[in-house]
């Protein structure tokens, strides 16, 4: 259970969602934000960004946030769940294309310390097409996670017993989006 009290059964809304209940004057724009980055219009997937969402998440060690965005990753990707398992693994072999190889490095700069990003990686990533939006949207992706890691972990939420709930998480999500979340 949370550190706090929540006032919301946890089994029901575990990790994030408890939180969104506890506070909706915060939670509208965190999901605003949410919307905004991981599925508003961009030229990259939404499948796309939720792996890095995902990624990131996993980098920071964030068990509810990169379960739910890697099944929402799955659930959009073409490849599902195996490509998010084999960016999991090692990004640098999964089968991704190079620009999204090289925007993942970008997230894992970023989500050591934004200064971690350097010139270099940014030149490797325009060098395999990524465009300048691409590049920003994945430098606040991947420090939006690492505030949302924070925020779920720091309170103690609790994370679903069955795998199940990132998969119905998930179809929520790619329905209805994120601010729309009862």
């Amino acid at each position: 259970m949370a550190y706090i009290d929540l006032g919301v059964d946890e089994r029901a809304l575990p990790g994030i969602q408890g939180l969104l209940k506890y506070r909706p004057e915060t939670a509208a724009p965190l999901m605003a934000l949410a919307e905004t980055l991981l599925r508003g219009p961009n030229s990259l997937t939404p499948g796309e960004r939720e792996l890095i969402a995902a990624h990131v998440s996993a980098l920071n060690e964030c068990d509810f946030c990169r379960d739910s965005h890697a099944a929402a990753a799955a659930a959009q990707l073409p490849e599902g769940m195996a490509l998010v398992e084999q960016v999991r693994a090692d990004p640098s072999s999964a089968p991704v294309a190079a620009k999204l190889r090289a925007l993942l490095r970008i997230a894992e700069a970023v989500r050591r310390d934004g200064r971690d990003v350097t010139e270099s990686l940014v030149a490797d990533a325009r060098s395999v097409g990524a465009t300048d939006p691409e590049i920003h949207d994945t430098v606040l992706i991947a420090a939006a996670f690492a505030m949302f890691n924070r925020y779920v972990d720091g309170l103690g939420t609790r994370t679903p017993d069955d795998p199940r709930a990132y998969e119905l998480s998930a179809k929520r999500i790619t329905t209805s989006g994120y601010q729309n979340r009862s």
